[in-house]
């Protein structure tokens, strides 16, 4: 009986994998290099602090991440780290490729399209308001939906997944503006679509001045 159990066990388990071997993450990401990166936030704590909370943000998106069950794929913005947090027996390691946000998202979609992923999802390495279970929910509306967006407070997104590559997506859009979402659901008014619940990226020190998990790294801001 233990050994039937087992067998049944065995068998939904490896299921479960090939229905989700079809599903794509993209993970778009900075080096984390002093003075290049989160350098609104840097404005106001200072380049070291900004490279220690986003070094903090990129462990959190790793954790998140590496038992999600789909294909992950982290595309460095300047060159590929061999040797860092994500680990290539998890995160297939890419470069970014475009002149511009939108080229470079478009390149990644079109890539893993082209390599037969049938679901494919795109998130930052800055969201600490996001979870693994936010990720299931994200391919588990793509059943149902060709498209799922996840809107951030400042006006943009934090995720993106399809179905179906659409171009204008990633044409025409002031990245970095709170434009990005409206000018999204604009392009997306015909499909069937999902929103996801609406979250706080990291942009900005008041973006994470009250959240507790932030605190050891704004000590020295405690008396601005």
């Amino acid at each position: 009986m233990l050994q039937t159990k087992k067998e049944v066990k065995d068998e939904k388990t490896v299921d479960f994998h090939l229905v989700n071997s079809k599903n794509l993450l993209l993970i778009f990401t900075r080096n984390p290099e002093l003075g290049k990166c989160k350098t609104r936030l840097a404005a106001k704590v200072g380049d070291h602090t900004a490279l220690e909370i986003y070094k903090f943000l990129l462990g959190h998106t790793a954790s998140i991440t590496k038992n999600l069950y789909a294909t992950k794929a982290v595309y460095y913005s300047e060159e590929i780290w061999e040797n860092d947090i994500w680990e290539p027996t998890i995160f297939d390691k890419k470069l970014q490729e475009g002149a511009t946000l939108g080229e470079r998202m478009a390149n990644a979609f079109k890539d893993g399209f082209e390599k037969g992923f049938d679901r494919i999802i795109i998130i930052g390495s800055d969201m600490h308001d996001l979870n693994q279970q936010d990720l299931e929910k994200a391919f588990k509306a793509l059943e149902k939906n060709d498209y799922v967006v996840g809107p951030a407070l400042d006006g943009g997104y934090y995720l993106l997944g399809m179905k179906k590559y659409k171009d204008t997506l990633f044409n025409a859009k002031d990245w970095g503006t709170e434009t990005v979402l409206e000018a999204t659901l604009k392009d997306l008014k015909e499909e069937r679509l999902q929103l996801l619940s609406e979250k706080n990226d990291v942009d900005h020190y008041e973006d994470i001045k009250d959240i507790k998990a932030f605190e050891p790294y704004l000590k020295h801001m405690k008396n601005d």
